[in-house]
C-alpha cells in the first residue's frame, strides 16, 4: 500500500505521542527460532533498529529450537523430551551451543550492517551480549535427569543496564552459565520473562506465528486482563502457543505493566502495535484495582453520580433514573474498588451497520490515565462482535477528544434515519464517525 503525501504526514503526526511516551523506556522483545527463519525477519530487524534510534532501551531474547533440531538430526542424535522440555546431554549441548551461537551471530550481523537499501541504512548500532544470565540445573523431575537443561537463577541487571545506558541493544541467548563454569540450555521464554521482571521492564513484546491472542472461535482478543487470559488458557480456550501465553501471563503477574503479542509474519506489526491507536496484536494488563465490564442494574446509582456533574454543565444530555434502568445493558463501566469511575453507552443500529457511542464519562479524579481509551477499545470490540462497521457520536464540548481518537467530522445526514428524526437542532451537537 502506497500512502499519499498527506497520509504520510498524518501517520507521522499521530505516532508522535507514542514516540514521546516510549523514549527512555525498557522493552524486552522475545522471538523464537521460527521467527528468525521467517522471510519477514529482516523487516523485524529494521523495526528494532528504528526503535533503538528513537531512544527505546531494548533487550532482545532469541530462541533456537528449530536450529537445535536441525543440528541434532545432522549428528544423528536421538532428541529426547519430557513435559515438552528438551533433555540436554553432553552431545545435545554441543548442538545447543552451535545453534545459539549461529543465531546470535546472524542477529548481530543484521543489526550491525544497518541493512542497505532500508530506512536504517548507515545507522551505527551496538549489540552487546555475554554472560548476563546465571543459570542452575533443572535437576531430576519424575525420575528423569535433565542433565544440562537449566532454568534462570539470576539476571545480571547491573551489566544489562550498563549496556542500555550506553545506547546499546542487549542480546540474550537461550543459554546460561553457573558459577562453577557449567553451561545450561535454557528456554528463551524463561530468559525473556525473568529479564523483563528483573529489569522492571515497561513492556514485554512476544512474537508469535499468530497475530495476537486468538480464542478457539477464531476471535482476536485485542486487550485482556491477566486473570481473564489465565482462565481462558486454563480452560483451553486459546489457540496461540502455550509458550507465548505463559510468557505474557508470568511477566504481567510479576509486575510488568504491559505485555504484547504480535505476529512475526506480518511486516510492520511491531511498529503498528507500538505507534498506532488500534495496534496490530494483543495487549495483556494486570489492572488489579480496576475492572471493565458490562453494567448491571446495581450500577444505576453509581452511573447517575458519575454523569450528574456533566449533565449539569451541559456536556451530557440529562438521563432519568427510569431511562437509565431501561438502558443499563447498553452501558459499559470501569469499576475501581467498587466505585464506578468511567462509563459509556453503545446503542446499535443494525439496519445500516452503525452504532452510537454515547454518555462517555470519566470521574474528575481519575482522568488522564487512558481510561477513556480503555472504554473506547471495549466499545469497539463489542461493536465489531455485533457486526457493526461504523461508530458515530454526538457531542457539543468534547469534539477534540474524539478527533484525537480517530473520529472524523460528519453531518447530520450521516446518522441512521431513526436517529436523524430525534436530532435536537437546538442543541446543535456536532457529529463524528469512526470506521471500524
Amino acid at each position: 500500500m502506497v500512502l499519499s503525501h498527506h497520509e504520510s504526514i498524518g501517520l507521522f503526526r499521530s505516532s508522535a505521542p507514542y514516540i514521546n511516551a516510549h523514549r527512555g523506556k525498557t522493552f524486552v522483545i522475545m522471538f523464537g527460532g521460527e521467527a528468525i527463519e521467517d522471510d519477514n525477519f529482516a523487516n523485524i530487524i529494521q523495526d528494532i533498529a528504528l526503535l533503538n534510534s528513537l531512544g527505546v532501551r531494548l533487550v532482545l531474547v532469541h530462541g533456537a529450537r528449530p536450529q537445535i533440531d536441525q543440528r541434532v538430526a545432522l549428528r544423528q542424535i536421538e532428541g529426547r523430551f519430557s513435559h515438552g522440555v528438551r533433555i540436554t546431554d553432553k552431545q545435545t549441548l554441543e548442538c545447543v551451543k552451535d545453534a545459539a551461537g549461529s543465531v546470535r551471530c546472524h542477529v548481530e550481523a543484521l543489526l550491525t550492517m544497518g541493512l542497505p537499501n532500508s530506512p536504517m541504512h548507515g545507522a551505527q548500532i551496538r549489540v552487546c551480549t555475554g554472560n548476563l544470565v546465571v543459570a542452575k540445573p533443572m535437576g531430576v523431575l519424575d525420575g528423569i535427569d535433565f542433565e544440562n537443561t537449566g532454568v534462570v537463577r539470576r539476571i545480571d541487571t547491573t551489566g544489562i543496564n550498563d549496556h542500555l545506558n550506553d545506547g546499546s541493544i542487549v542480546l540474550l541467548s537461550p543459554m546460561g552459565y553457573s558459577s562453577t563454569g557449567e553451561v545450561f540450555n535454557l528456554s528463551h521464554e524463561d530468559v525473556a520473562t525473568q529479564a523483563a521482571i528483573a529489569l522492571k521492564a515497561d513492556k514485554l513484546i512476544v512474537f508469535s506465528n499468530y497475530s495476537g491472542i486468538f480464542r478457539k472461535d477464531g476471535k482476536l482478543v485485542r486487550t485482556i486482563e491477566r486473570t481473564q487470559l489465565e482462565q481462558l488458557h486454563k480452560d483451553q480456550e486459546i489457540m496461540t502457543e502455550d509458550t507465548v501465553i505463559r510468557a505474557l501471563v508470568t511477566s504481567v503477574k510479576a509486575g510488568t505493566p504491559r505485555a504484547h503479542c504480535v505476529s512475526y509474519e506480518t511486516d510492520g506489526a511491531l511498529l503498528q502495535e507500538l505507534f498506532t491507536r488500534d495496534g496490530a496484536g494483543s495487549l495483556v494488563m494486570e489492572n488489579h484495582y480496576e475492572q471493565i465490564r458490562e453494567a448491571t442494574i446495581d450500577d444505576v446509582g453509581g452511573i447517575l453520580n458519575l454523569i450528574k456533574p456533566l449533565e449539569e454543565s451541559g456536556v451530557l444530555v440529562k438521563r432519568s433514573r427510569e431511562r437509565l434502568e431501561n438502558e443499563i445493558h447498553q452501558f459499559i463501566v470501569i469499576v475501581r474498588d467498587g466505585m464506578i469511575i468511567a462509563c459509556a453507552a453503545l446503542y446499535l443500529y443494525p439496519e445500516d451497520g452503525s452504532a452510537e457511542l454515547a454518555c462517555v464519562a470519566t470521574h474528575s479524579e481519575y482522568r488522564g490515565k487512558n481510561r477513556g481509551e480503555r472504554i473506547l477499545a471495549e466499545v469497539r470490540e463489542r461493536a465489531i462482535a455485533a457486526g457493526i462497521h461504523r461508530l458515530f457520536v454526538l457531542t457539543t464540548v468534547t469534539a477534540h477528544w474524539f478527533l484525537d481518537h480517530g473520529f472524523k467530522p460528519a453531518t447530520v445526514d450521516a446518522l441512521p434515519a431513526s436517529k436523524k428524526e430525534l436530532y435536537n437542532f437546538q442543541r446543535n451537537s456536532k457529529v463524528f464517525t469512526l470506521e471500524l
